[in-house]
């Protein structure tokens, strides 16, 4: 085994080896520090690193393993990247702002926590847009991160640095949050698998705990990775009124999906869609019916309605609370922080609660569907990706000839943050011309993770990535 193929090792099999004494948590950590080393001034994924410290625990987990007791945590001695937007004590979170370039939390937020109890081991800080509020990772303090696959192009955002370091194979493990798409997007533009749980399975800091758009959720290389991940994320937590009890466990195994009946849309009905996207996404529909599921393209009846139930929402919750920082700060901001900023000051309550109503309908509309249908499907982005440090703002930003928001036009992951209770994944679905990834989303009914993970788990057996050198990016 090369040290490419540690790096790109999945957990569950890095803790297999561990515990029959075939591979250390040094060797893994070591060769995830060599390979960053090489490789992330290219794709610029971490903002602090703790190598140092990093080796120092996975001596600790190795010598829990060499004994014969047993007692090692799920995630004894793997390694993990933390985003820069979950709290840690003692440590640095600047958010991707300027304005909290020298902060330091006094608190570690309910994900890290239970990360860190777990036995995972923090290699560094993944990069996230200023307050993570755009589907790419740039920023004045940090710069630009990249999907490995395509340097040219964007990671997506907002957990970026995530999903760059996961397929960059420097790091093992990575967590993320989604408040429109923050998993998922990032998860799709650099080819790797990530979870956006039903609102109220996860724990997470507030006050965005108490926003139903808001996810902390696991993001991987494989689907067992991001289960054993979620298992470890999820459940009640003292200081979190929102996760329901009791915790759910995601299973290690899962049987097939012979004979369930699987919903497509490669559009939801009011996105413009690339043709690359649409033929990847059609083919994943095809690998699906290999498996024995029948799948039918369908309409939902949604409308572009559902863009403004989400921009009221996020704009009028998530832009009101970075707008308290432009009389003192504006100048550091980044121009999508303030645009954000301004959105917030033309949402009214009003907008707010139309939206709702808006979103009552949508659920209205994908409920029905879900008395027929055990999964919906579709894109995950309408685009492979856009320009790394692309202006969102750009006017002249088109998907088959047809102008474009570049905040959210080519992300389809926003309606599923309106439909908050439903779980989704985001799996590859195969790559464009440019050699980024493309993804598919695995939408469930509301609270059924299991029927998601049961799915993509099938999926990824007929099609798995970063098992062989073709299928990882070449840097």
């Amino acid at each position: 085994m090369t040290d490419l193929d540690l790096c790109y090792m999945t957990a569950t099999e890095a803790v297999r080896r561990f515990k029959s004494k075939k591979l250390s948590p040094v060797e893994l950590v070591r060769a995830l520090i060599e390979r960053a080393e090489r490789v992330e001034s290219k794709v610029n994924a971490f903002t602090y690193t703790f190598y140092d410290r990093a080796i120092d625990q996975a001596k600790k987990a190795e010598a829990k393993y060499m004994r014969t007791d047993g007692r090692t945590r799920p995630l004894e001695g793997v390694a993990i990247v933390i985003k820069d937007e979950t709290t840690i004590k003692g440590e640095r979170t600047t958010f991707g702002s300027l304005i909290f370039k020298d902060n330091v939390d006094s608190v570690t937020a309910p994900p890290a926590e239970m990360i860190f109890k777990a036995g995972a081991i923090m290699l560094a800080r993944s990069c996230a847009p200023e307050f993570s509020c755009a589907p790419i990772t740039h920023t004045k303090l940090w710069g630009t991160t990249r999907t490995p696959w395509n340097l040219y192009y964007t990671s997506g955002g907002s957990s970026g640095g995530s999903g760059a370091s996961l397929a960059a194979g420097t790091t093992t493990l990575a967590n993320g949050s989604d408040i429109g798409g923050s998993i998922r997007i990032p998860a799709s533009a650099c080819g790797v698998y990530g979870f956006k749980p039903p609102y109220g399975r996860n724990p997470d800091a507030g006050p965005f705990s108490l926003d139903w758009y808001n996810h902390a959720g696991p993001m991987g290389r494989s689907v067992s990775d991001v289960a054993m991940l979620q298992n470890v994320m999820s459940g009640p937590h003292p200081r979190d009124i929102v996760p329901v009890r009791p915790k759910l466990r995601i299973p290690d195994k899962f049987e097939g999906i012979k004979g369930w009946r699987i919903a497509l849309s490669v559009d939801l009905d009011f996105y413009e869609v690339d043709s690359e996207v649409v033929a990847n996404t059609k083919a994943a529909a095809a690998a699906l019916r290999d498996l024995g599921a029948k799948v039918e393209e369908v309409k939902i009846g949604w409308t572009k309605d559902v863009k403004k139930a989400t921009w009221a929402h996020l704009s009028g919750l998530f832009g009101a609370w970075v707008s308290r920082l432009i009389p003192e700060h504006g100048r550091k901001m980044m121009p999508y922080t303030r645009e954000f900023a301004r959105r917030a000051k033309k949402t009214t309550l009003v907008d707010f609660v139309e939206g709702m109503e808006i979103e009552s309908v949508m659920y209205e509309k994908l409920g029905a569907l879900f008395q027929t249908y055990d999964l919906l499907i579709c894109p995950t982005l309408a685009l492979p990706a856009i320009k790394a440090d692309a202006d969102l703002g750009d006017p002249g930003m088109k998907i088959n000839g047809v102008k474009i928001d570049g905040y959210l036009d080519w992300c389809m992951t926003p309606p599923f943050n309106a439909m908050s209770r439903c779980p989704v994944m985001s799996v590859p679905s195969g790559f464009a011309k440019s050699g980024v990834p493309t993804g598919l989303q695995i939408v469930g009914r509301p609270y059924d993770d299991v029927a998601v993970f049961r799915a993509a788990s099938a999926y990824e057996r007929l099609r798995p990535m970063y098992d062989s050198d073709d299928r990882r990016p070449k840097l």
